[in-house]
């Protein structure tokens, strides 16, 4: 059986609708929580999460992930970055709790990949991502499959426990969780690290 490829190998080499459509639900939240959170203004917020969106299209055919740990996001919180920088420089007012130097010291901070707030977003990107892809598998396999999964693999049930709730045998708990987190692993390659 052919393993599916990830969908950054899709987007790179036979993007469909549907497949940025996933992209797009998956990392705009994220984009939008980010940009909100240095304080900026809603209609700067959507202007820049469009900007952002725009360079990742035209530009992810060049993204090389080389088997490094957190290398898209990085590639994203950049391209994320960059783009606050421009629109600053293009004079465009983004006022924030305090001024411009706050913005530009947190702008600093988050380039720095090694600062509490890349870490932070980080985290974030993780957690947002996964439960995006957790809603997105969810969606593709059957309900009683998917309520064992969760059962056993996220509220951390034993086998048994699960087994007799749902009257089927330990084995297909074990091939319940299996076969979501194919499809999870699948869905993330190169998302999550």
């Amino acid at each position: 059986m052919d393993t599916s490829p990830s969908l950054l190998e899709r987007l790179n080499h036979h993007p469909d609708a549907a497949d940025w459509r996933r992209w797009y639900d998956l990392y705009t939240p994220l984009i939008r929580n980010w940009l909100g959170g240095l304080g900026l203004r809603f209609a700067d917020v959507e202007d820049l999460v469009q900007d952002v969106l725009a360079v990742v299209v035209r530009r992810l055919p060049e993204f090389r992930h080389n088997a490094r740990v957190g290398a898209f996001r990085k590639w994203l919180r950049g391209i994320t970055v960059n783009c606050l920088r421009e629109h600053l420089r293009a004079g465009k007012q983004c006022p924030v709790a305090a001024d411009q130097a706050v913005l530009a010291e947190r702008l600093d901070q988050l380039a720095d990949e090694q600062s509490s707030m890349s870490q932070q977003w980080d985290a974030e990107h993780d957690r947002l991502v996964m439960r995006k892809l957790l809603e997105q598998v969810r969606a593709t396999v059957e309900p009683t499959t998917w309520d064992v999964f969760e059962q056993f693999a996220l509220n951390g049930r034993s086998a048994a426990q699960v087994a007799q709730q749902f009257r089927i045998s330990t084995n297909a708990v074990f091939i319940a969780k299996s076969r979501v987190l194919q499809k999870l692993r699948q869905e993330a390659a190169g998302l999550i690290e």
